[in-house]
C-alpha cells in the first residue's frame, strides 16, 4: 500500500515537471511571464498594416506652456487647438503624440476625460489620430496645478513638468496613487479609434542633466514605476497598441536586448509596438537604430526627432523613415510658450533673440512657416504617400 502511494506521487511529480518545464520554454521572456497579454507579433504587424504610414508632430497649442495649462478647464483653448491642427493636417500629417498629466486627474476626472474627447473630435475632424502620452520623466520634477508660469524668456521648455513629478516617483510606497489615472484614462478610450497607440511613459530615468535638483537613483524608481504601468495598462486590455520608448542619447546596439541596462530591455521586450527618439547628428546613426530595431519583427515608430543645429532635419530623416516605413513624430508643430524653437543649450548660454535656426516647431503663430522650402519638403512627401 505504501509503495504504491509513492509510485503514484514519483508520477505526479515528474508530470508536474513537464507541464513546468514546457510552460517556461513557451514564454519568450521572464518580464512577459509576469505581466502577460503582450501583443504577437503577428498581431502587432497586422495592425500596422491597417495604417498609412503614420507622419505627425508631438502637439501641444501654442497657447501652453506644458500639459496643465493644455489641458486645465481655465486654459483649456480649443480655438487654437482646431486652427493648429488644421495647419497640421494641410502639411500632409495624420497622427500626433499628445501629453497628458495625472495631476488633472485628480483635479476633475470627469472634466479632464471630456476635455480629451473634445480634443479628439477636433482631431478626427482633420483626419488626425492620437498617441496619448501618460507619464513623463523630463523637465519640472515638481509639476503643481493652478495657473502655470510665464515662459522664461529664450529659454527651451521653461515651463514643462515631470508626470508624476519627484514627490510620487521618488517614493515607491505612492506609486499606487497612479493607478486609478492610468487605468480610468486607458479604460474610456480603450476602444476608441481616434487613439491609434498609447506611450505609457515618455523618457523614463531622464535625470534632466542638473537642470532642476532630480531625485537620486532615479532609474531604480522610473523602472519600479513604469513595471507597474504597464501591469496596469495589461489588465485594461486596450485594443490599441502599449509602448514606451527607447531614448537614451548614448546608443547602445539596441539589436540585442540582453546587453542593454535593465530599463531599455524591459521597454523593448514589453511593447506591442517599438518606438524610439533620434536626434542623432548624423543620419547614418539614425539608419541604425532603425536595422537594429527590426530585429524584432515589430512596427518601428520614432515618437521624438527634429534638431535641426545638429543636422537633424526632415530633409536627411523623412525619406528615411518613409523607405524603412517608420512612423515618424517630429518634435513641435506651431512656436508658442514651451519655447522649443531655442536649442536645448539655452539652459546655460544667455540668448536675447529667436535663433537664426530653429531648433524644433516648424511653424510661427501665424500659420507662415519658419521656412518656406522645409514645409515644401513636408508636402512632397506626405502627399506622395
Amino acid at each position: 500500500m505504501h509503495n504504491e502511494n509513492f509510485n503514484i506521487f514519483q508520477w505526479l511529480l515528474l508530470l508536474f515537471i513537464v507541464f513546468s518545464c514546457n510552460a517556461k520554454k513557451a514564454e519568450p521572456d521572464q518580464g512577459l511571464k509576469e505581466l502577460g497579454k503582450r501583443w504577437s507579433e503577428e498581431r502587432a504587424n497586422q495592425w500596422y498594416e491597417q495604417q498609412p504610414w503614420l507622419v505627425g508632430a508631438n502637439f501641444n497649442p501654442s497657447t501652453a506652456i506644458n500639459q496643465l495649462e493644455f489641458w486645465q478647464a481655465e486654459t483649456f483653448d480649443p480655438e487654437t487647438i482646431d486652427r493648429e491642427l488644421s495647419w497640421s493636417a494641410s502639411l500632409g500629417m495624420n497622427c500626433h503624440r499628445v501629453y497628458l498629466h495625472n495631476l488633472l486627474w485628480n483635479q476633475d476626472s470627469i472634466g479632464f476625460l471630456q476635455r480629451i474627447d473634445q480634443y479628439l473630435e477636433i482631431s478626427e475632424r482633420y483626419k488626425l489620430k492620437t498617441m496619448l502620452v501618460l507619464l513623463d520623466d523630463v523637465w519640472d520634477p515638481y509639476p503643481r496645478l493652478g495657473r502655470q508660469p510665464d515662459p522664461k524668456l529664450h529659454v527651451h521648455n521653461s515651463g514643462w513638468v515631470q508626470a508624476p513629478g519627484a514627490q510620487i516617483l521618488g517614493d515607491s510606497t505612492r506609486h499606487h496613487e497612479l493607478k486609478g489615472y492610468v487605468k480610468g484614462v486607458l479604460s474610456h478610450f480603450a476602444n476608441d479609434q481616434r487613439v491609434i497607440a498609447w506611450d505609457l511613459y515618455n523618457e523614463p530615468d531622464n535625470t534632466n542633466k542638473k537642470k532642476y535638483q532630480d531625485i537620486e537613483d532615479k532609474h531604480l524608481y522610473s523602472l519600479a514605476l513604469l513595471k507597474k504601468v504597464f501591469a496596469w495598462a495589461r489588465e485594461v486590455d486596450p485594443s490599441q497598441p502599449l509602448t514606451a520608448g527607447l531614448w537614451k542619447p548614448d546608443h547602445e546596439n539596441w539589436a540585442y536586448a540582453d546587453s542593454l541596462q535593465f530599463l531599455e530591455r524591459f521597454m523593448l521586450l514589453n511593447s506591442d509596438i517599438i518606438s524610439f527618439h533620434a536626434y542623432d547628428e548624423d543620419p547614418a546613426v539614425v539608419s541604425k537604430k532603425i536595422n537594429d530595431l527590426k530585429t524584432y519583427n515589430r512596427p518601428l515608430l520614432c515618437t521624438e526627432y527634429l534638431a535641426r543645429g545638429v543636422n537633424n532635419t526632415f530633409e536627411n530623416l523623412l525619406p528615411l523613415f518613409k523607405e524603412n516605413e517608420v512612423a515618424a513624430i517630429n518634435w513641435g508643430l506651431v512656436a508658442g510658450k514651451t519655447n522649443t524653437i531655442y536649442p536645448w543649450s539655452s539652459w546655460r548660454e544667455t540668448l536675447t533673440a529667436e535663433p537664426e535656426l530653429w531648433h524644433h516647431d516648424i511653424l510661427r503663430k501665424d500659420g507662415t512657416p519658419f521656412k518656406q522650402e522645409e514645409v515644401d519638403f513636408i508636402k512632397q512627401v506626405t502627399h506622395s504617400n
